[in-house]
């Protein structure tokens, strides 16, 4: 095998992929489009600007040398606070291929939760979009140790463009192997401190094989649109990893995704792929009874973050005409492992496991549980995260005897369809038998009134643990005691009668992580 190349070889296994001794991921995701003749083609577009392939690899390699030109070497990490746009693509790449370890971060967060990441990065370099300077520039006014270099993408004196402009345009890829670290990505977890999720060279390139080409089917005439960022796993796959892997397009929007502007979005650039999350395909069915945008362009919808309610699926499809293909990934296995199909899907399933990642359900004491009944679901997979950075402790306990332990409850029935029943902690014990939050909350969300729903569990008088409901009720939509009884007679005709809230509370907003999954600790709090 020559330098920098994957190889899908079937010979000696079935799901096999090989990599070559030297392997730099940039190779086959930038340089190689130019051997294939992909120079001219567009790559990226937004509503400010876009960029072909060529210009692609000729920014990434001077973005790489102005990184190597600071001082920044092999294996030093590079903060990235950086919007979707052109120069995201850029650093990222341009580091990776240079052998510096890109790590994007979470652009909505508080300059608190950046001290952190800087801290405990040990980062020697920070890019950052003028627009979050306001929690960005505290941030390394409080940290403790601070980067070496800080540099905003634009604006006045030494800037990120001004550098790239000045550098070579020539850049040797660094003569790393599929097992090195390449990127990392800060886990935005549902409880807990911020982790660094340690990534390898090989841990795209199986993801975007096993689930992007062999369960989306996406190809190069593809154009990706995700209303998800590249700074979380799920964003920068489905507008980074997969588009490049392919030689598809990709459509990106720096703003906030909005019903109004993910439709517009659509209607102008035609994607043929969506990728959302169920909060968000929820509000546009709620936007659809006004709005009737034009969705012709899209061949297929893909959800992930958190799991999509039977009823979500249902209604979109009866709308658009569309399937939303829903599945489960995570930042630790860098994109889904469990998902359903483009002609095998299942309302309110995750689906089956993608090829090359194997899944269990085991109990309490390790052992697999049978057809249906609830326990703790583990993942095997070849793009799973090397380690948790400085966290020894935790990485023990989340990779076991080779298994990836998801943090999630799972159901599976008897034809291999996986069933999400909420993350470990958020199960709750109702008369003794244990009761998913996700099964109440899907049943709340059918009813026209409410929007989105959040379900924990809440001690009574007698200290008993019963369910509590959170309602983000739909626009026009009041609450009212008899909403209330409303909503609880709902349920119990919908539901096994125990599992019915005790509890309503109609609030404006749901706690969510950057992906769209609830934070429900937060409403137990």
């Amino acid at each position: 095998m020559g330098d920098h190349t994957v190889t899908l070889d079937t010979s000696r296994d079935p799901a096999g992929i090989e990599f070559s001794a030297v392997f730099n991921c940039a190779v086959p995701y930038i340089d190689r489009h130019l051997d294939e003749g992909r120079a001219d083609k567009v790559f990226m577009r937004s509503a400010t600007e876009e960029i072909t392939y060529g210009e692609l690899a000729l920014n990434v390699n001077r973005c790489g040398n102005a990184l190597k030109g600071l001082g920044i070497g092999a294996g030093e990490r590079v903060l990235m606070m950086v919007k979707d746009c052109a120069e995201f693509y850029y650093v990222f790449f341009g580091a990776i291929k240079a052998g510096i370890v890109p790590v994007p971060l979470n652009t909505l967060l508080k300059a608190k939760d950046y001290q952190f990441m800087i801290e405990d990065s040990e980062c020697l370099g920070l890019v950052y979009s003028p627009e979050f300077a306001a929690e960005v520039e505290p941030a390394l006014g409080q940290a403790s140790r601070k980067p070496s270099h800080v540099i905003p993408v634009e604006g006045e004196g030494e800037t990120l463009r001004t550098l790239i402009a000045g550098a070579s345009a020539e850049l040797d890829a660094a003569p790393t192997t599929h097992m090195d670290d390449c990127f990392w990505l800060y886990s935005s977890g549902t409880t807990g401190t911020p982790k660094g999720t340690v990534h390898r060279h090989r841990d795209m390139p199986v993801a975007c094989q096993s689930y992007a080409v062999e369960v989306m089917g996406i190809g190069e005439d593809d154009v990706c649109f995700s209303a998800a960022k590249l700074f979380f796993a799920y964003g920068l796959g489905n507008a980074l990893h997969f588009p490049l892997w392919v030689g598809a397009s990709a459509v990106v929007f720096a703003g906030p995704p909005s019903p109004a502007a993910t439709f517009e979005t659509i209607e102008k650039f035609k994607p043929t792929l969506f990728f959302g999350v169920p909060t968000l395909y929820a509000a546009q069915l709620a936007a659809m009874e006004d709005a009737k945008p034009d969705l012709s362009s899209l061949r297929l919808c893909i959800s992930a973050g958190e799991a999509l309610p039977g009823d979500i699926f249902r209604r979109w499809r009866e709308q658009t005409g569309l399937v939303i293909m829903d599945g489960i990934g995570s930042t630790e296995a860098t994109h889904i492992f469990i998902s359903n199909r483009v002609d095998d899907t299942k309302p309110g399933a995750s689906g089956k496991p993608v090829p090359r990642y194997q899944a269990r359900i085991i109990d309490e004491e390790g052992n697999e549980v049978k057809a249906g009944e609830a326990g703790q679901l583990l993942i095997k997979c070849s793009s799973g995260l090397a380690r948790y950075w400085n966290n020894a402790e935790k990485t023990a306990s989340t990779i076991v005897d080779g298994w990836l332990v998801t943090g999630d409850t799972y159901t599976c029935d008897e034809d291999g369809y996986y069933y999400y029943c909420g993350r470990d902690d958020d199960m709750m014990k109702v008369g003794g038998i244990w009761c998913s939050p996700f099964e109440i909350e899907a049943t709340l969300i059918e009813h026209p009134k409410v929007l989105e729903a959040a379900v924990v569990g809440r001690a009574d008088d007698r200290q008993l643990i019963k369910p509590e409901a959170f309602i983000v009720l739909t626009e026009g939509s009041d609450a009212s005691d008899a909403l209330r009884e409303e909503l609880q007679e709902h349920c119990k005709s919908g539901l096994a009668r125990y599992k019915y809230p005790r509890w309503f509370n109609f609030v404006d907003s749901l706690p969510k992580t950057a992906t769209g999954k609830i934070q429900r600790y937060k409403l137990r709090q």
